[in-house]
């Protein structure tokens, strides 16, 4: 009998230490997201001023999940987009397509420091084809076609969860074109019939997130990375840009906007074939169905 009271005790610690544990651990974990699906129609029947039936359907999810304890920090995000457009008679077109994981993990230099030694890792791709509209036969982007790869070792300056700004002068920045089409033409600048290009360089990552007012919420996050050894003045730039403004409990309104520069990407600019370097702009409005877990 005591040699089973015993093992009863001895199990009952146990589990109540795993279980103290693993409340501690959950502790030191937030997570979130939230993800929206918006939709917007138009209908004309007889309509003296003229126009074209559309309708069209966005879906995007966001998710994070940071980790603190004493001076590590470990801080997550994960983006997903994809929509949807049919305009009158015409085949569907793409309206959004975005594939975006960021790591990063971080040391303080000390127990009361706002800097930290930090590293981190970003891929960032798309979904499907992607093509010069109404040109549906000769594609201008793929699955992983490209995708980017970033790795940087720096500091990190994170006074508060609302913002943090990642300097590197070490970092590598990886394009990969797998698509074989796309990878002949040496798009996105690897070279014609190779599918991988390596940089060496310097990089930058800002992100803030803050309310403005009760129920509407402001994120940003600028990225910039120029490369050491080929035209380091040539500085690529990606910023993201996102106003969410809750309605109710399950009803959003999202204004996004993305600016891209990377001076080794060719735009398409005519009707004959000719590429050149601009600035790409997208912007999405909508509102809709929102969830936030």
């Amino acid at each position: 009998m005591k040699a089973l009271i015993s093992t009863i005790l001895a199990l009952w610690i146990t589990t109540a230490s795993f279980a103290q544990e693993a409340d501690t651990i959950q502790s030191n974990w937030k997570n979130g997201g939230d993800f929206t699906l918006t939709f917007s129609q138009v209908s004309f029947s007889n309509w003296a001023a003229g126009g074209k039936n559309s309708v069209s359907g966005v879906s995007l999810l966001n998710y994070s999940a940071n980790y603190a304890k004493d001076r590590l920090n470990w801080d997550n995000t994960f983006q997903l987009g994809y929509g949807l457009l049919k305009e009158g008679t015409q085949d569907l077109i793409k309206s959004e397509d975005k594939m975006d994981f960021s790591s990063k993990l971080g040391y303080k230099i000390s127990d009361e420091s706002k800097w930290l030694y930090s590293g981190l890792f970003n891929f960032r791709s798309q979904f499907a084809n992607g093509y010069k509209y109404p040109d549906t036969d000769n594609k201008i982007s793929a699955l992983f076609s490209p995708a980017y790869i970033t790795l940087a070792l720096g500091a990190d300056y994170k006074p508060s969860d609302m913002f943090s700004l990642f300097l590197s002068p070490l970092g590598s920045k990886f394009t990969i074109v797998t698509d074989e089409d796309l990878s002949a033409e040496g798009a996105f600048g690897v070279d014609p019939g190779k599918k991988f290009r390596a940089e060496m360089g310097a990089s930058l990552k800002s992100e803030l997130k803050f309310p403005v007012v009760k129920n509407v919420d402001v994120q940003t996050v600028l990225g910039l990375f120029s490369n050491y050894l080929n035209n380091p003045q040539n500085i690529d730039v990606n910023w993201d840009f996102r106003v969410n403004m809750k309605i109710n409990e399950y009803l959003s309104a999202n204004f996004l906007t993305n600016m891209i520069y990377d001076h080794d990407i060719l735009i398409p600019i005519d009707d004959q074939g000719n590429k050149g370097r601009r600035v790409q702009w997208k912007q999405l409005f909508g509102a809709g169905l929102s969830f936030k877990f």
